[in-house]
């Protein structure tokens, strides 16, 4: 038998008579081979009178390693009195031979001045003894910039993929230069590397000036957007700083707040909101004005504001749709098809519809990691190209707005830049969404339609995880429900944006005592924001998870010996045990408490197809309850509650519109090949944190029942292009490709 490596195969055993009385079989690994290969499940195996002729299965696991060889193991099913018989088991190795290489992690390094930062440095095959590499600042350059740690790193056969850190240190100086120096990462036979290390200086600039969030907005006619100000340096005294509406141009165009802006000594670098309206007008016409940014001795800066018109004889708007994934197509993101098109077999889904992930401010402008290094104008303006591409149909695109302060409060591997004890839900509202939906809302992307997926496990937090520090201070402080009531009204004013809001999964809230209270907290939250319900057209469910779509195999109001399902140790009491049955009935409880009837869900199934050889084909035989669930699942986790880099999962159902009762589409929002998060602490400047449920070596705590992550090993940061996980995604996806 073939076995992939980081995954599972099986084979049957049965009797070819029927026995007299019960009989053991064991399967049983030879002491010798290659260790990696063990038997996983059904290592005993039980036959009676009534069962001998039923085949009972064996699974054999194959451990992730670091060698590039197929090796091979014996396995020995044996029982007293009868021949033993010999499975020789073969891994089936994921890993390619590599020339030995440099691997670091940034080359290029911000250092605060009088303070450290530090990059990580591996190779990337192991080697056959001990390797030196040395980091050495160049002659030339900033001398203020230094290495402090890390100049000499020895690597072994042991640990060569884990990363070493290099820690670099900029001297206080007295200039307000950002002085450079290049650090060269070298070890004997191997290319070197260089990284360019950059001081970021503290002193103040004699040179003040303006700092406005964004230069164009797009303001929905009757309603508000807005951008921010800031100074770049320190006043030595109040600075006032005014925003004039140009006397031309379209006059319902206004600043109705913050016309006059005064900062100070204090205050300086603290952003402050200045709103426009757009008042409702009967023309049909986008006009723009012209907003001048100023103040006495500074350039002034300006800011041109563009009605977004909601007349209803617009031709380029199309009425407000119930189900914006009908008679469209979806918006191929060519990062991650450049990525995807790269692996062996991945042209296969290179064309599909994934999601944009805005995780953090930069990435509106300049793009996040991993498959996507464009901003949002540029993904805007290729669906456009798209669009244009596409015949009659639409063309839906989907963003995930997903950056609130304390973001992802009870994990670690998506936490974000921003906090709430530093201002965080005001940066996150003049910052994020105001620039989001400035540029959203500029006319020319009319035409398309905009699915703004709103932040990823956010509320269900603050009904499950208020005893974890960070969420609740987003309890206390209100900060989750204002910042995304704030992101819904202004997402909700633009015509052809549809706001879809995360509901988390069924291993998440499918318990009474999580489904009804979260979906109250959707509704009263939802309430509160500018438009109130209407601003939400559906909620998602599963995004970035892994739970399956479907278990055919066995019901939750089953029972087997006498016992019911839910008592089983999967399913722990649980109402669902499938994300499609649990986001239909969730929809439903959504509607009791206060949202439209015409509310869709979206079901994210890039990763939830769990096929490949170790998908059961029918229910188990088993009259143990467990055994039964345990052997008749197809989601194929250790436990419900891992989430991060699923070893055996597969792509699932490919998006299409309206699949079920209830359900507006499947969808891929978790782009496959991104990553959930690193197996291993790395340093990076996005804001993320190492996470031990992505540590494949961690035994778990309360939330998944103390038990193995299931996670992948050698796993980069979350949103980082993982290839191995790609792969098996490939080799397991169900439907199969």
């Amino acid at each position: 038998m073939s076995v992939p490596e980081g995954g599972t195969a099986t084979y049957s055993v049965r009797l070819n008579a029927q026995p007299t009385s019960n009989v053991t079989v064991s399967s049983t690994a030879a002491a010798g081979g290659d260790t990696n290969l063990t038997v996983s499940g059904g290592s005993s195996l039980t036959f009676t009178s009534a069962n001998w002729n039923t085949p009972q299965n064996v699974t054999v696991a194959a451990a992730e390693d670091a060698d590039t060889t197929n090796g091979t193991r014996n396995i020995t099913v044996a029982s007293s009195g009868l021949t033993s018989v010999t499975v020789a088991a073969t891994e089936a190795d994921n890993d390619t031979a590599q020339t030995q290489s440099l691997v670091v992690s940034s080359t290029a390094v911000s250092v605060p001045e009088g303070s450290t930062a530090s990059y990580t440095v591996r190779l990337n095959a192991q080697p056959t003894g001990n390797v030196t590499v040395t980091n050495t600042a160049a002659a030339g350059g900033d001398t203020n910039i230094t290495v402090s740690a890390g100049g000499s790193l020895t690597f072994t056969t042991a640990n060569w993929n884990t990363p070493q850190t290099v820690t670099l240190a900029a001297a206080e100086d007295a200039d307000t230069t950002n002085g450079t120096r290049n650090i060269t990462v070298a070890s004997s036979g191997l290319t070197s590397v260089t990284v360019g290390a950059t001081e970021a200086d503290n002193d103040t600039s004699t040179t003040q000036s303006l700092v406005v969030s964004t230069t164009s907005v797009g303001v929905p006619e009757g309603a508000t957007a807005s951008y921010s100000v800031r100074l770049n340096a320190q006043p030595t005294g109040n600075v006032t700083v005014t925003n004039t509406a140009a006397a031309g141009g379209d006059t319902n165009i206004t600043v109705s707040a913050g016309g006059s802006l005064t900062f100070t000594t204090a205050n300086w670098n603290t952003p402050q909101t200045v709103t426009l309206a757009a008042a409702e007008d009967a023309d049909t016409t986008n006009g723009t004005r012209n907003i001048t940014v100023a103040s006495s001795g500074l350039t002034p800066v300006t800011v041109v504001a563009t009605e977004a018109d909601n007349d209803g004889t617009n031709p380029t708007y199309e009425p407000h749709q119930d189900n914006p994934y009908v008679g469209a197509t979806g918006y191929v993101n060519p990062d991650w098809s450049a990525q995807a098109s790269s692996e062996p077999g991945g042209s296969a889904v290179a064309n599909v519809s994934t999601g944009v992930w805005l995780d953090r401010i930069a990435a509106i402008t300049s793009g996040s990691a991993g498959s996507n290094s464009k901003g949002l104008r540029d993904h805007l303006d290729l669906a456009l190209q798209q669009d244009a591409a596409n015949g009659s149909s639409k063309l839906v695109i989907q963003v995930v707005i997903y950056n609130l302060p304390n973001r992802d409060c009870s994990a670690l591997a998506s936490n974000g830049e921003l906090l709430i004890a530093q201002n965080g839900l005001n940066r996150y509202k003049t910052e994020y969404i105001d620039v989001i939906a400035g540029i959203m809302a500029d006319p020319k992307y009319a035409p398309l339609r905009i699915v703004a997926v709103i932040e990823i496990d956010s509320l269900p937090n603050l009904i499950t995880n208020a005893n974890v520090a960070k969420c609740q201070e987003a309890q206390q402080t209100g900060a989750y429900v204002q910042g995304v009531a704030y992101a819904l009204g202004k997402l909700h004013a633009i015509p052809n944006v549809y706001n879809y809001v995360d509901a988390g999964h069924h291993g998440w809230l499918g318990w009474d005592t999580n489904f009804g209270p979260s979906s109250q907290l959707f509704s009263s939250t939802a309430n509160s924001a500018t438009g109130g319900r209407a601003t939400v057209d559906g909620f998602i469910t599963n995004t970035a998870n892994y739970s399956a779509l479907t278990e055919p195999y066995f019901t939750v109001n089953g029972s087997v010996n006498g016992q019911q399902i839910r008592q089983s140790t999967w399913v722990d009491w649980n109402f669902y045990i499938d994300e499609l049955s649990f986001a239909q009935a969730f929809r439903q409880r959504l509607i009791q408490d206060g949202f439209s009837s015409n509310i869709g869900m979206l079901i994210d199934t890039s990763r939830n197809g769990w096929g490949g050889s170790a998908r059961p084909t029918g229910p188990s035989t088993s009259t143990n309850l467990n055994t039964f669930v345990n052997e008749s699942r197809v989601d194929r986790r250790i436990h419900a509650g891992n989430w991060c880099n699923q070893s055996g999962a597969g792509l699932g159902e490919r998006p299409r519109a309206t699949p079920a009762s209830g359900i507006d589409a499947y969808v891929w929002i978790k782009p496959p090949g991104e990553s959930d998060g690193s197996s291993t602490a790395i340093p990076n400047d996005e804001g993320k944190g190492f996470d031990r449920m992505c540590d494949p070596t961690y035994g778990g705590n309360e939330r998944n029942g103390n038990n193995s992550t299931g996670a992948l090993a050698n796993s980069p940061l979350s949103g980082h292009w993982f290839s191995a996980q790609f792969r098996q995604l490939l080799q397991n996806a169900y439907p199969p490709l």
